[in-house]
């Protein structure tokens, strides 16, 4: 029987395009390389958001062609996409796959007849990510990816519903939706839906709530503009189903920033969408994607960012270093700030996020929690650890036996980065 490796750079998406390959390939007969065995077969999903993702991603071809000597080595992903030529030329790759569109034929010219629509497991883990969408046409000045990713294509409803009840016969309690432009899902389906229900995120997220099973959904990355109203009921008409986490990507609370990134609307726009949120769902949790040293970025800019930061509450702030990504308007841009800036400002706002994040711990004590249970807590027997559907790390009284299921738990302390609770 052939042996496979899987490598996985990168987002949501690319975790989610490796198990849909590596699912068809093991029904082709197939089966994982254990860890020190070589394997016939390696699949790498590249990243290029960055090029410190391009670097990676050569790195693990490298480190797979030495370990797997006689291995064929396939590339996929972003970076693949970008410079083909450039992977092509990478010890042991047979084949550079440039389209993610073109998975399927993949897989049928390895000699799968009956190509899976979607995917019925997620390995090991207790939550599954699910790929709704995929593309963006948004052209910020930082980013490449609509270069590799320009066409928007999102799934039908009913394949999506197929999936999600696939999954949770297999035991996944909680569903995250994905996309590399989430709240875009829908706008190219829209001829084809003459009559009847949008289709829009919205009237998906209401389908899978819908759906029968003890299960959650979870939502990835969303744009601030792109939670309408309709979006934030449609959460909200589902409490115990659907997570009060939103993940709303700011990039930066300066008007002035935010101009030259190209970012579709002001902070306090962004500051007014996320007050309703906080309105109209119960004690939810925000957290947000911020870059600092972006060009041009003044002292003043910085601190009108950490202003709206404190203002809005994240539960987490994830702070990225601007680096400048070749082919993206923003790295041609004047006034790069100096690295050493750069740096006091991501230790800065790191700490703020700690603090926020601190608060709205303390904030949640006392509170009723459902708490998706992953794993026991090393060195500790009869404590186990999981994650909220606020999405915070809790630690709880439990038998192994309760891995992998949803409870009630009452937060009672906190210790460290985690919620204690019983």
């Amino acid at each position: 029987m052939p042996t496979l490796r899987t490598v996985t750079l990168g987002c949501k998406v690319n975790q989610y395009e490796t198990e849909f390959i590596r699912e068809g390939l093991l029904r082709l007969g197939y089966r994982n390389a254990g860890k020190d065995e070589p394997a016939d077969l390696c699949i790498v999903n590249t990243c290029t958001v960055t090029g410190e993702g391009d670097l990676k991603s050569r790195k693990a071809v490298r480190q797979l062609a030495r370990g797997n000597p006689d291995a064929e080595i396939v590339v996929m992903g972003c970076y693949a996409t970008r410079s083909p030529e450039e992977v092509a030329a990478l010890p042991g790759v047979v084949e550079v796959l440039t389209d993610k569109r073109k998975l399927p034929d993949f897989l049928a010219r390895r000699g799968l007849i009956d190509v899976p629509g979607g995917i019925s497991s997620f390995g090991a883990r207790h939550r599954a990510y699910v790929k709704v969408q995929d593309g963006c046409r948004l052209r910020c000045s930082y980013c490449i990816i609509p270069s590799v990713r320009p066409v928007l294509a999102s799934r039908q409803v009913e394949e999506v519903l197929a999936e999600v009840r696939r999954l949770l016969e297999n035991g996944y309690r909680e569903i995250v939706l994905t996309g590399i432009h989430l709240g875009h899902y829908g706008v190219d389906l829209r001829k084809q839906w003459a009559t009847g229900p949008r289709p829009n995120l919205a009237h998906l997220l209401t389908r899978i709530a819908a759906l029968n099973g003890d299960f959650r959904v979870r939502l990835s990355s969303l744009e601030a503009v792109e939670l309408t109203p309709e979006l934030i009921a449609a959460i909200g008409n589902h409490p115990d189903r659907v997570c009060p986490h939103l993940h709303i990507s700011m990039q930066s609370g300066s008007d002035a920033v935010l101009a030259r990134m190209r970012r579709r609307y002001t902070s306090s726009r962004f500051v007014a969408r996320c007050g309703q949120v906080k309105e109209s769902l119960d004690w939810p949790a925000l957290t947000t994607d911020v870059i600092v040293g972006f060009p041009g970025e003044t002292d003043a800019d910085f601190e009108t960012t950490c202003r709206v930061a404190e203002q809005v509450g994240f539960s987490k702030i994830h702070v990225f270093r601007f680096s400048p990504r070749q082919g993206t308007p923003a790295a041609a841009m004047q006034d790069q700030v100096p690295t050493r800036v750069v740096q006091q400002r991501a230790a800065e706002l790191a700490g703020l996020g700690n603090l926020l994040r601190h608060r709205y711990f303390e904030s949640l004590l006392g509170r009723s929690m459902q708490v998706l249970l992953e794993s026991p807590l090393r060195d500790y027997p009869g404590m186990l650890v999981g994650t909220s559907e606020r999405y915070v790390p809790v630690e709880t009284p439990g038998e192994p036996g309760l891995i992998g299921r949803l409870i009630r738990v009452t937060a009672k302390r906190l210790s460290g980065d985690r919620v204690m609770a019983d």
